[in-house]
């Protein structure tokens, strides 16, 4: 019996995730790129001392694997994107292509939350771009694991499928929580 595991709802998210996320990532290689040229270039979302992208990039949280983070999304946005777009228009996509997502966006989530708290509490500065990439991920993340969990054949993991999206709202509200008391009181 061949059913549909992805959903159009993911199809759009991966596609439209796939986009804006790759151009986060991509705009932030190539002010990392434009910062190594010249260490006096002003990045193109340093708003203030808090919003500062340039300021960001500088880090070593930026580049925790020997090299830009941003390249991992450069890499892999584009991906998702496609699939994505092979998801709406009605390809098969097979149970496992949608388990490596949800395994590898499980991993970025972590990843990213982690980035997250370096740069709310470590760092101190917020980079609109990485928050893009952020906000990308853990959807990505939550959505291909409530499509895997609709799919299941066990009845207790079905009954978990309401709490992705209380998850995907939960980790939002969390971020936001933390930016809001540590940079706005």
């Amino acid at each position: 019996m061949t059913y549909k595991i992805a959903s159009k709802t993911l199809g759009w998210l991966l596609f439209g995730g796939g986009i804006v996320g790759w151009f986060s990532s991509f705009t932030l290689t190539v002010d990392k790129i434009k910062l190594l040229e010249d260490p006096n270039y002003i990045s193109s979302c340093n708003v203030n001392s808090i919003l500062a992208c340039g300021n960001i990039v500088k880090t070593s949280q930026a580049s925790i694997f020997g090299f830009p983070n941003s390249l991992i999304g450069v890499s892999s946005f584009p991906i998702l994107a496609l699939i994505g777009v092979y998801i709406l228009l009605n390809g098969h996509v097979f149970k496992w292509m949608l388990q490596i997502i949800a395994i590898v966006s499980g991993l970025a989530t972590v990843f990213v939350s982690w980035l997250a708290f370096q740069s709310i509490y470590v760092i101190e500065i917020l980079c609109p771009y990485c928050i893009v990439v952020w906000g990308m991920t853990v959807p990505i993340f939550f959505l291909t694991t409530r499509d895997l969990l609709k799919a299941s054949r066990n009845s207790t993991l079905r009954m978990l499928v309401p709490f992705t999206g209380f998850l995907t709202l939960g980790w939002f509200l969390v971020v936001a929580t933390a930016i809001g008391l540590q940079f706005l009181i």
